[in-house]
């Protein structure tokens, strides 16, 4: 593990600084208690404090999370920080439950491409601790959270976050906070959430700035019909989850730095799941500010950061579903992209129980992978070529769930996904930028891109010179891509791409 520089962190404990809140933990001895920089608990001694990259790793060394500072809620800042491609992915798979119930960490090794052994080496240099202890530590700390937030019973819980029964929720929670969870509930204020017929509702945290208009004009311009709603300042959206249906909900909390997740669901154990595609969605890991300094040392990109300094890069809900998009939206407009993936669904897309009457509420759930590759596409108004990649893509889906994860490096992942029939570059660059979440992602082709590039630069350039140029905003030129579409104040056609 890489040492941390006990004086720096100390100096960012005492100021409360916000640039370390989610990259350093500190366990204070004398109380064994551990703690996020911003505490607002009085600053322990110097000689009282030790340091970790991750609250896993901070459990692991036997302290407990502070009730005050509430290290649940702090920024989901391990899988951006500059962590190897493998810890990211494993990260996310952590927090879509793979380390939960009869998964075990080979399992999951497997499915990274490495051996259990050099996945707990890497874990352990970057994050300070092993995979179990992190998926073990995201337990615990998401079932807080649902106990201060939520009205949900201890039993649901305890399945949300995906404890194995109620007796060892209890047994780990007496053991870390010296009271049961019901003694832990009653010691907080009061839940913000209820389950009955409103959800249950979380908040996710973001890093200040954050940009809300721009991620829901994003969302707006490509929401299917049934599927997805954006009203006033809320986006909604249905989800499908190990095959039952429910939705999502999110709003813009400000003041809070946070988002405000309402999940509707027939079963609590899929929450944990959901919360982190939300997560991925909306891009809440990022660190705008480190982001934006990076960007704004090119002239072209300075004025654009300075504008938008909250900028995210929306993602894509699933693999399959972003892949399916991306294709459809080729050589098309953004709202011909939208039409066509509305005809998908209605073409095979799942009607949500109870809801078949409802033409104007979530209706639908987008395509599964099986769906598409048995549907008959002939309706819908694309060339021949087309239909065979979104069938071809349905088919490498089923094949291997994780096609659509990133692979060890950038040029690996698009290298895979142009082995699909009808995607080359400019698809594949946007699928991994959207869904497999590369940060380094350029779709540097697409007609969007060169045309805001041209307005800002004062001259047209080829795809070839906005790749140079590129150059210089690496490894965060999906969030240069962002910047340059905000700046087009047209709705942004995609770039003409055939079969390779």
């Amino acid at each position: 593990m890489s040492r941390l520089d006990p004086q720096a962190c100390y100096r960012a404990l005492q100021t409360r600084d916000e640039r370390f809140d989610g990259r350093i933990f500190v366990g204070v001895t004398s109380t064994g208690i551990y703690c996020r920089p911003v505490c607002p608990a009085r600053t322990p001694k110097v000689e009282n404090c030790q340091f970790y990259p991750s609250a896993a790793a901070a459990h692991e060394a036997g302290f407990r999370p502070c009730l005050r500072c509430r290290p649940e809620t702090v920024l989901d800042l391990g899988s951006w920080r500059g962590t190897s491609n493998t810890v990211s992915r494993g990260l996310a798979l952590i927090a879509e439950g793979n380390l939960d119930g009869e998964t075990g960490l080979e399992a999951l090794a497997e499915r990274l491409g490495v051996g259990g052994r050099q996945l707990r080496r890497l874990f352990q240099q970057h994050l300070g601790a092993s995979p179990i202890a992190v998926a073990q530590t995201r337990r615990v700390l998401f079932a807080k959270q649902l106990i201060q937030e939520t009205r949900l019973p201890m039993a649901e819980i305890a399945m949300a976050a995906g404890f194995g029964s109620v007796r060892r929720f209890n047994e780990v929670f007496q053991r870390l906070f010296q009271r049961s969870p019901s003694a832990l509930r009653h010691a907080m204020s009061s839940p913000l959430g209820s389950l009955a017929e409103s959800g249950v509702t979380v908040r996710l945290r973001y890093r200040a700035p954050y940009d809300w208009a721009a991620m829901l004009s994003h969302l707006r311009a490509r929401a299917v019909d049934g599927v997805e709603r954006v009203v006033g300042g809320l986006y909604g959206r249905t989800v499908m989850h190990e095959g039952r249906m429910g939705t999502v909900e999110i709003r813009h909390l400000p003041a809070a730095r946070s988002l405000a997740a309402t999940l509707r669901f027939p079963t609590v154990s899929a929450l944990a799941s959901i919360v982190a595609r939300v997560r991925r969605v909306f891009d809440l890991g990022a660190d705008p500010t480190a982001i934006g300094k990076d960007l704004a040392r090119d002239p072209l990109l300075a004025p654009l950061v300075e504008e938008r300094p909250g900028l995210r890069v929306p993602g894509g809900w699933e693999g399959f579903e972003l892949a399916t998009r991306a294709i459809l939206g080729q050589q098309v407009s953004v709202e011909a992209g939208r039409q066509l993936a509305c005809q998908l669904v209605h073409v095979c897309g799942a009607r949500v129980p109870g809801r078949e009457r409802c033409d104007d509420a979530l209706t639908f759930v987008f395509p599964s992978a099986e769906q598409v590759a048995a549907a008959d596409l002939s309706s819908l108004g694309m060339p021949k070529s087309r239909r065979v990649a979104l069938v071809a893509a349905a088919k490498v889906a089923l094949a291997d769930p994780s096609f659509f994860e990133p692979l060890e490096t950038l040029e690996k992942t698009v290298a895979r996904l142009r082995t699909i029939p009808g995607v080359g570059d400019w698809t594949a660059h946007t699928i991994a930028l959207r869904a497999a979440r590369e940060p380094d992602a350029f779709p540097a082709s697409d007609v969007g891109l060169l045309r805001s590039a041209a307005r800002a630069g004062g001259r047209r350039s080829s795809a070839a010179d906005l790749l140079e140029r590129a150059e210089r905003w690496r490894p965060w030129r999906a969030y240069a891509a962002q910047h340059l579409w905000a700046a087009d104040p047209r709705v942004l056609p995609t770039v003409a791409e055939g079969s390779p």
